[in-house]
């Protein structure tokens, strides 16, 4: 195999090699310091510049150049002339900070892309935030998925993210002060049944037709909200809801289902799914009532982000599925109201409930 000669970095006869320290070694005040005085050419007008001492402007040059194992600057008369090291590292220097700059900016609020969470790439939250992006190119975004609500609270608060798309609240649980949240999408959910289930054939079913029959859903993680919201659709329809056995993803759910004449899953009715031709899988609704999945964003007050704003303008003009009578959802669900327009709002039981 060939090898490669390592050569040697060349140094100027009299000097010791700029830089002798390493980029970790650098202390960016000094940088900034020193091409202040380059920029300026007197210590003085750095000093002034940057609201500092001149001893301290010279504590700071001399710091980074033992760092560096090089002299910046010889003094003059007039002011600081540039070295030849001087000059070679300048343009460096103004490189450095102008990728602090580009660092501090990509995490600030304002400045950097909106982060929102939309729990999985297939799902229907991920639908929501793209018909965002059409509406609205202008706005970057960093698009993330988090495990459950309990993550996706965490990393609001902590300014991680922006924004979560979450069912909210799980019983026994209320979001943290300073956290809000609406509910902005009902998403229907259907049934996923093989050709040959005894229910393939149906346009339509509803939730008490289920009973008896077996519901596989492996990716039920115990104390998410998916799974308290599943607890509640089985409890309430006297439905067989299987979690047992390893989950392979998506796509052996789909070849088992596929293949079974007794298994079906339920998903919801923007989850994307692909699935080869011959599977001749079945996508049902399942009506009165329909069981809709309370999509709601989720944010923190504080949170100055301008495009946070317009998400949830988006969110709440009315363009995307409201649930209608005979939906159900479970009791715990976040009252349905726009994301910038809190109303009182009629829960399942038919009584007025206050937006908190």
């Amino acid at each position: 195999m060939p090898t490669h000669e390592i050569k040697q970095p060349l140094t100027r006869e009299g000097t010791t090699g700029c830089c002798a320290g390493t980029l970790a070694d650098v202390d960016l005040d000094a940088v900034r310091t020193f091409v202040a005085i380059a920029d300026a050419g007197r210590f003085q007008d750095a000093a002034a510049e940057l609201s500092i001492t001149q001893q301290a402007v010279s504590k700071r040059v001399a710091t980074l150049e033992k760092t560096l194992g090089v002299r910046l600057f010889t003094r003059a008369a007039r002011g600081a002339r540039l070295t030849i090291d001087g000059q070679a590292f300048l343009p460096h220097a103004r490189d450095l900070l102008r990728a602090e700059e580009r660092a501090a900016a990509s995490v600030r609020p304002g400045r950097r892309a909106l982060r929102v969470d939309v729990i999985g790439r297939r799902l229907a939250p991920a639908a929501l935030l793209r018909d965002f992006h059409h509406a609205h190119p202008e706005v970057e975004l960093d698009v993330v998925t988090l495990f459950d609500a309990d993550e996706a609270v965490d990393a609001i608060r902590s300014g991680a993210i922006d924004a979560s798309f979450r069912a909210v609240t799980m019983p026994g649980r209320r979001l943290p002060d300073g956290i809000g949240a609406a509910r902005v999408f009902d998403e229907p959910v259907q049934l996923l049944t093989g050709p040959a289930h005894a229910l393939a054939a149906a346009r339509a079913v509803t939730p008490a037709a289920l009973a008896g029959h077996r519901i596989w859903m492996p990716g039920i993680v115990p104390g998410t909200e998916w799974a308290a919201y599943y607890d509640d659709l089985a409890t309430a329809f006297g439905l067989t809801i299987e979690v047992t056995g390893p989950d392979f993803g998506t796509e052996p759910l789909l070849d088992t289902i596929a293949d079974s004449r007794s298994l079906a899953t339920l998903v919801g009715e923007e989850t994307r799914l692909v699935w080869l031709a011959d599977h001749g899988l079945r996508r049902i609704a399942v009506r009165d009532p329909a069981p809709v999945y309370p999509h709601s964003l989720v944010w923190h007050h504080d949170n100055p982000h301008p495009a946070l704003a317009a998400l949830r303008d988006h969110l709440g003009s009315g363009r995307f599925g409201h649930s209608r009578p005979g939906t159900w959802t479970p009791p715990w669900a976040w009252p349905r109201r726009p994301p910038r327009d809190p109303e009182p709002t009629v829960s399942r039981e038919g009584t007025r409930s206050p937006v908190t």
